[in-house]
């Protein structure tokens, strides 16, 4: 059989074999010309682990961390064997739950133990010592009633309830590292080996697990203080309790029960008494000039419109402004490494023209704002000509907002910096976190298909560049931000699982978005789905990607 070898996506060798092979002795080999640990592959568009044995000829993708593939299996990997450690030093009464990814790692708590630099210390070394006894994990497939009945034996009801309240799970996959037994929906690696890349650090009242990160896959990137997350994340946890949701089967069993619609209400009114938060100490802060930034599909022209009503229940009367109307003329835009038109970087906005603008408003001067024909390109004048009272509030919104140089020649006094992303708190179990990027994806997937016309295919080979951007335009001036917006809704997954599965599952094995599209659509089967969203108020921000809303 002939096997077309990549890494990466990029074809390396072309190899013959008369007999089946195992797809860890061909990463071996390739292995030894490559710095970054390969980790998993896949195989004709299917996610397959190392222990795979090939019988049949085709195209073999070899993956480290840079693949998005890579990086969730040594993620879900290394949270297994740090429950396996924590379970040898602090006994197996002592419960993990991975709660959110932050500073470059996963925060995590234990319940049952008490937390020290003594025990976080402890637990590394077991880790390392686990890491050098390379031992083999393992796991097996069953059909859920077989799997639950193990369950059952076992005394898992932490597991079991799991799959009791998740009907679309035909078939369960456990993985064991000895006595060490979870769930695990995506590939792990063969054995604890592969896992020496980590670090363990007390903070707050729990320990951060630390990894690589994609853009360097052989190193821990050093430690970097993200207090405005920890914050919000808190903030998150605080409402899980209030709403008594914390992980997939919480959210079935109330959509199951049909008792969703008080959840739906008390998740929008948390976020009416946020926004009005935010506004108060705007007013009393008395800024004129609210910057409002975040990544894609966080649901800010929602926000944004929703703060301008909470502001105008104060009294004021705010402007608002978006920065899409301050690109520079289409010809003129800077082209990227790639050699195409950068249309994410601050270089493609008119900087100049909107801190004039902005200037002049504040001073009460009448002002010609441009308003951009993204069909020709260029930008349009004569359409707004405004004029605005002393004091009167500028909202303003973009993916560069939080960026001091978008404008540098406004004080800063007059500022006011909000971050809007979905942080959400919802798991799938304690140990089986989703993803921030996850959840906005599948916004994104959504919102692409109900209004702009582009199929879940064409979102997810984008999507890799829009994170790029984030990377780069976004992230890094979180934080200057004064307030954190935390848009997610805990029951959204089971509101979008609706419009997302059928687009997910319209892209075949031929197409190379069909890896990603079948992770997605393995996620989603952890929710019970929500098939009627006439409950959800027309000024929710899940209406901007679904449909319905009277804001956007």
């Amino acid at each position: 059989m002939k096997l077309k070898i990549c890494l990466n996506e990029k074809v390396v060798a072309t190899r013959e074999y008369d007999e089946p092979v195992c797809i860890k002795d061909i990463a071996e080999e390739i292995q030894e010309d490559h710095p970054y640990r390969i980790v998993c592959a896949r195989f004709e568009r299917h996610l397959k682990s190392l222990n795979h044995v090939l019988k049949r000829g085709g195209t073999l993708e070899l993956l480290d961390m840079r693949d998005s593939d890579g990086k969730m299996c040594y993620q879900a990997s290394l949270s297994l064997l740090y429950s396996k450690a924590v379970q040898d030093v602090a006994g197996s009464d002592v419960t993990v739950r991975i709660n959110n990814s932050l500073s470059k790692g996963l925060y995590t708590t234990l319940k049952g133990a008490a937390i020290d630099e003594e025990l976080v210390s402890r637990i590394e070394k077991r880790m390392r010592k686990l890491v050098a006894a390379k031992i083999p994990i393992n796991y097996r497939v069953a059909d859920r009633e077989s799997i639950m009945e193990e369950l059952k034996a076992s005394n898992r009801d932490d597991i079991l309830m799991q799959f009791e309240l998740t009907p679309d799970l035909e078939t369960v996959r456990l993985y064991y590292i000895e006595d060490c037994i979870w769930a695990f929906s995506d590939e792990l690696v063969p054995d604890t080996g592969y896992l020496d890349r980590f670090e363990l650090n007390l903070y707050k009242f729990g320990i951060l697990l630390r990894f690589p990160h994609p853009m360097d896959p052989g190193s821990v990137p050093p430690f970097k203080e993200q207090k405005i997350l920890y914050d919000a994340f808190s903030e998150e946890r605080n409402w899980s309790r209030v709403t008594g949701i914390r992980v997939a089967s919480d959210l079935n069993r109330v959509i199951l029960n049909n008792e969703y619609k008080d959840l739906i209400l008390l998740c929008e009114a948390l976020h009416e008494k946020k926004i009005a938060k935010i506004a108060e100490k705007i007013v009393e802060e008395q800024k004129q000039i609210i910057l409002i930034a975040g990544p894609s599909s966080s649901g800010k022209t929602t926000f944004a419109n929703r703060l301008c009503i909470q502001l105008r229940a104060s009294g004021l009367k705010p402007l608002y402004l978006g920065t899409d109307d301050y690109f520079i003329d289409r010809i003129h835009t800077p082209l990227g490494e790639d050699g195409k038109p950068d249309f994410e970087g601050l270089s493609a906005l008119d900087r100049d023209l909107l801190n004039r603008n902005l200037a002049s408003l504040m001073k009460g001067e009448k002002v010609d704002l441009p308003s951009y024909s993204f069909k020709e390109g260029i930008k349009e004048f004569g359409k707004r000509i405004i004029k605005i009272n002393p004091g009167q509030p500028i909202v303003i919104e973009g993916l560069h907002c939080l960026n001091p140089m978008l404008t540098e020649f406004i004080p800063d006094d007059v500022k006011f910096r909000i971050y809007i992303s979905p942080l959400t708190q919802l798991n799938i179990d304690m140990k089986n976190r989703i993803p921030t990027t996850d959840a906005r994806m599948l916004r994104r997937i959504v919102r692409d298909a109900q209004f702009r016309g582009y199929s879940a295919d064409m979102t997810i080979d984008i999507w890799p560049k829009v994170n790029r951007g984030e990377d780069t335009n976004i992230f890094p001036f979180s934080v200057y931000a004064d307030a954190f917006f935390n848009s997610a809704s805990v029951y959204e997954l089971a509101v979008l699982k609706r419009f997302a599965k059928p687009q997910l599952e319209r892209i075949t094995d031929r197409q190379p978005q069909y890896a990603e599209a079948q992770r997605l659509l393995r996620m989603l089967k952890f929710f019970v789905t929500i098939e009627e969203d006439h409950l959800i108020p027309n000024n929710s921000i899940v209406r901007e990607f679904i449909g319905g809303s009277v804001i956007v």
